[in-house]
């Protein structure tokens, strides 16, 4: 099941001191239920974990862009082709230990990705030179991976990943639309003016990441 919430900021208050506002997407899957290969190695979940990622670059990568779309779990979701994001993607996916074991594996898990927006602002501090990047928005995918024993409960899942998976595409275009106030001011033409940064809660992914081959 993939489930959508978000946790808000007062717009009020000053954005020197405010935390960015951060929108959380709960993902629950089996990994047994969804062993078609996409991208010739890397499993389901892993391609409907890409593109809840493109759905929200999608609505943040602001440089003007065709996206393309993949059907992934009867759902047509958004395929961002941009060098740079995939690049990022990948080196992602490739990191902690992808390749070491195998699909479905263990009891299960529990991990997250984050991917975080930021601006460049002016240091104001004295002695302090240059711009640093500060956080604007955060992005926080929570996965919990079961491992039902059964075929008919390996049905069910795979049926509630297909149904919840638009669902959560919706979700994040609702946030996007409705939260607009802190976004900063585009400064740049023609490259994306927001750099960002995908991780991986090592600590809690150190079992889901590794078996499922995500990243």
């Amino acid at each position: 099941m993939i489930i959508a919430h978000n946790r808000l900021y007062n717009s009020t208050d000053n954005m020197d001191q405010q935390e960015p506002p951060e929108f959380i997407l709960d993902v629950f899957a089996d990994p047994r239920s969804v062993r078609e290969v996409v991208k010739g190695k890397f499993a389901l979940l892993a391609c409907s974990l890409d593109r809840i990622l493109h759905t929200i670059f999608f609505n943040r990568f602001f440089p003007s862009i065709v996206p393309q779309t993949r059907e992934v779990l009867d759902t047509t979701m958004i395929d961002q082709r941009v060098a740079a994001l995939e690049r990022q993607i990948d080196v992602q996916r490739s990191s902690g230990g992808a390749n070491s074991a195998s699909i479905g594996s263990g009891n299960g898990g529990r991990g997250q990705l984050v991917v975080q927006f930021f601006e460049k602002r002016r240091r104001k501090a004295w002695l302090s030179r240059g711009d640093e990047e500060v956080c604007w928005e955060c992005w926080t995918i929570k996965v919990t991976v079961a491992e039902p024993r059964t075929e008919s409960e390996r049905a069910k899942v795979r049926r509630a990943m297909e149904q919840t998976l638009s669902a959560t595409a919706m979700k994040i275009v609702a946030f996007v639309n409705t939260h607009k106030d802190h976004i900063p001011p585009i400064t740049t033409q023609g490259t994306n003016p927001f750099p960002y940064k995908i991780n991986i809660d090592q600590k809690e992914a150190a079992g889901w990441a590794t078996r499922m081959r995500i990243y």
